[in-house]
């Protein structure tokens, strides 16, 4: 089954379709986090549980719990043991599945951690996590069940007993979107700079469409971890530091790309923080960042485009979106010509009328040839996108998912980033 942009995407390995669960019904105002590691090459995928942790305080969406709004390259899915109901379900990208493209997974497996948070819930459940490759395809799950009476689920709080303040309170986490930034590569007395990077940060988010007109459903907190080192690694200087989150540049031997392989550490030092999506700004001028749906965005915090870097990477780590620039090198191709990408923003025109293909005005030819006019506004179907320059198309000539000269997001990006705040805030 095909995902419908404008509608919920469910899947058959997670047991059949069930209206929306309530929450109180099923659920504790707890979290329940779960250790993953995942692992293997460029054809094998396996998963295997690490450890279960529980904290106080559920931060995630309380609406839509059992509905997926993007496939993703993965997805959670948490159903009572007793009658199959689907309570709560999540999709998500990993740095994992993204290795398997690169040539290194070609000749050598590899093992990544990955953490994911859930509601505590109050009966037994089974929890299924699945990976799915670049055709949609299963070719990863894993089914084990929780019972919330196991002594081994260890309970955590601020663990490192790290200052955290809000920057933003719009309401009770109930019904508001947690973000956490996280501090990389700042010492003790480097604190005040960067709140004002969070701050900075902000602003350039909530000045961008849809954040602006919905910017009180968000909470932005800021997470005052301290690093040993100021910067961060840069592997392709023989720069290496000790930082609270150990990010680095050359992420899959990419100057530029700049991440964190440690899920573990950063949810340890969010412990007793009300979060469920995550920024990390790396105290560096180096030019980079990373973005990965339903996981992290990291952004070097004091190169001159680090706002646009931000916003951007926003757009992949929270709203699913593609990028929309293209090469001509790539290893192996990450939206291959069969498959209709799960992203809204691209297409491979395998199945457009589940895109944007509703806001194409009259006479639009497909492909779109660009004109060079109304280049952030002119809905077409643009040829490169999504790293490929042939057989991926995009929505409009520029876009904040394209070039960061780029001052908004395209039409189709900003629809796609509403449907998903409303997702998170409001019952479908």
């Amino acid at each position: 089954m095909r995902l419908l942009f404008f509608l919920f995407f469910f899947s058959a390995s997670c047991c059949q379709y069930i209206s929306a669960q309530d929450f109180d019904e099923w659920f504790l105002d707890k979290t329940l986090r779960l250790d993953y590691t995942f692992s293997g090459d460029n054809h094998s995928q396996y998963i295997y549980l690490d450890e279960m942790r529980s904290s106080d305080g559920w931060y995630g969406r309380r609406v839509n719990l059992d509905r997926l709004l993007l496939l993703g390259n993965g997805q959670i899915c948490v159903k009572d043991c007793k009658s199959g109901t689907v309570l709560y379900r999540h999709s998500f990208s990993t740095l994992f599945q993204e290795w398997q493209t690169t040539e290194e997974a070609s000749r050598v497996q590899k093992s990544f951690e990955n953490v994911f948070l859930v509601p505590f819930p109050k009966k037994p459940v089974d929890i299924t996590v699945t990976l799915t490759d670049t055709h949609n395809q299963v070719k990863g799950e894993m089914t084990h069940r929780v019972d919330p009476q196991d002594i081994l689920i260890r309970p955590v709080s601020n663990e490192g007993n790290f200052t955290w303040k809000y920057l933003q309170k719009s309401g009770d986490s109930k019904n508001k979107i947690d973000v956490a930034f996280i501090a990389e590569g700042y010492q003790a007395t480097e604190m005040n700079i960067f709140e004002k990077d969070c701050r900075d940060a902000i602003d350039a988010m909530i000045s961008h469409e849809p954040f602006k007109s919905m910017s009180d459903r968000f909470n932005f907190v800021a997470v005052m971890v301290p690093s040993k080192d100021a910067g961060v690694s840069i592997p392709h200087d023989n720069i290496w530091k000790n930082t609270a989150v150990g990010s680095s540049f050359d992420t899959f031997y990419s100057n530029r790309y700049l991440t964190t392989l440690h899920l573990k550490r950063v949810h340890d030092v969010l412990s007793g923080v009300p979060y469920e999506h995550i920024v990390i700004l790396a105290n560096t001028d180096n030019y980079g960042g990373g973005g990965i749906y339903n996981s992290y965005l990291m952004s070097a915090a004091h190169n001159e485009q680090n706002l646009p870097v931000v916003v951007h990477e926003f757009g992949h780590s929270f709203a699913g979106l593609a990028d929309e620039y293209y090469y001509d090198d790539e290893y192996e191709p990450l939206y291959p010509a069969d498959t209709e990408p799960w992203e809204p923003n691209i297409t491979t025109l395998v199945d457009f009328k589940s895109k944007w293909a509703d806001m194409l005005g009259d006479n639009v030819k497909i492909p779109t040839i660009p004109s060079g006019k109304n280049i952030y506004t002119e809905v077409g179907v643009y040829e490169g996108g999504g790293y490929q320059s042939k057989g991926v198309y995009r929505p409009v000539q520029e876009c904040r998912m394209k070039v960061n000269q780029a001052p908004v997001f395209c039409p189709v990006c900003e629809r796609a980033i509403r449907r998903m705040i409303d997702y998170y805030t409001k019952q479908e």
